[in-house]
């Protein structure tokens, strides 16, 4: 039988040692490349990819390649619990990888645009110190935390895939496809709105000054499935995207990031103990797995707080769209309108976030 895993009160586990040697090493990679280029975004280009190598070592290379005191790791061989979480892992990567690729954010040359506006904010040596401590300190912990369950699952090889596995697995990649469907209405919505044919457009022809004739709306069938809404000219002037995903949840991407790694932090709490017993106060401990994605909520409630302070000064229909549709969850959404309808507000707010159409969907 696997040893059972049990913080050591000195010195590191082995199985820990390479991760947090190479969590130490992005730490200070990130920060002194940041402070160098002035491009402090460089944990977001790495983001797609980390957790899944610190899980890949614990899944995969410690069961193929582990020796000296992690020669049991390989002796035992693959767990199948903390294989199928790296494979799921693999499938996360893919699809953000994909939608940071498309965005640009992979371009040595970009940064994401909160940073220039909170850099704006206070002074250059305040901002180094939160380069250090948030950006490349907090994060990278960040991103070796969320790994954490996985490694968990390396000591369970004993305990085989069970109905609780399968059905995790279901509900990530069900998550999984509709984060992708999410980021694609988005990417829809922004392609319309920078590239639209407006209506002051001219097209000159035989000398002759016309409006320009192309259609204004539907995104054709390059979009993607889930993804082809009829964009209007009252869409690209609210300036954000409210159909789809993003009727019901202003940031549904978000919604579903967070849901796959409680997912993954559920893999080795239900293996060993029932949902029952696993919300017992007496037995707690049982839940430490939950520990990385509530740490990664507090960073998303944080962060998007953030962007939506920015994106109320942009633009002047957002504050509506707060009020209308809840920051993660459907359920705030029907609350929301229940509160409006109440009030008396419901059609006047519907008007501003909806538009004309009034539906959440097309």
């Amino acid at each position: 039988m696997a040893p059972v895993f049990e913080p050591r009160p000195t010195g590191l586990d082995p199985t820990l040692a390479f991760p947090v040697k190479f969590c130490l090493f992005n730490i200070a990679w990130t920060f002194l490349a940041g402070e160098i280029t002035g491009n402090v975004s460089q944990v977001d280009r790495v983001w797609t990819f980390l957790p899944v190598i610190y899980s890949a070592y614990w899944g995969l290379y410690l069961p193929l390649y582990g020796n000296g005191d992690n020669q049991w790791i390989k002796d035992q061989g693959i767990s199948p619990r903390a294989a199928l979480m790296v494979l799921l892992q693999v499938l996360w990567s893919c699809r953000l990888s994909y939608n940071t690729a498309r965005r640009g954010l992979f371009s040595l040359k970009d940064e994401d645009y909160r940073w220039a506006i909170f850099r704006a904010k206070i002074p250059s040596w305040l901002f180094s110190v939160f380069n250090f401590g948030f950006i490349a300190l907090t994060q990278n912990i960040l991103l070796f935390l969320m790994a954490l369950p996985a490694h968990h699952a390396l000591f369970q090889h004993d305990l085989p895939l069970g109905t609780p596995d399968y059905v995790l697995a279901f509900l990530a990649v069900t998550v999984l496809a509709t984060q992708f469907t999410a980021d694609n209405q988005q990417h829809a919505f922004q392609t319309f709105k920078h590239n639209r044919p407006t209506q002051d457009a001219r097209l000159v022809t035989n000398g002759d000054v016309q409006n320009d004739p192309k259609p204004q709306g539907q995104v054709g069938s390059k979009a993607w499935p889930g993804a082809r809404q009829v964009w209007t000219e009252e869409d690209a002037q609210r300036g954000f995207v409210t159909k789809g995903l993003w009727a019901w949840s202003r940031h549904p991407n978000f919604l579903c990031e967070q849901t796959f790694w409680y997912l993954q932090a559920l893999f080795p709490i239900l293996a060993t103990t029932t949902l029952s017993e696993a919300t017992d106060p007496d037995n707690i401990t049982a839940l430490w797995p939950l520990v990385p994605p509530l740490a990664l909520s507090a960073l998303f409630i944080a962060s998007t707080m953030f962007t939506e302070s920015i994106s109320r000064g942009k633009y002047p229909g957002y504050e509506a769209y707060q009020s209308r549709v809840g920051m993660f969850s459907p359920t705030d959404t029907l609350w929301k309108g229940l509160l409006l309808r109440a009030r008396g507000e419901l059609e006047k707010i519907n008007q501003i976030v909806y538009g004309n159409a009034h539906g959440k969907t097309e």
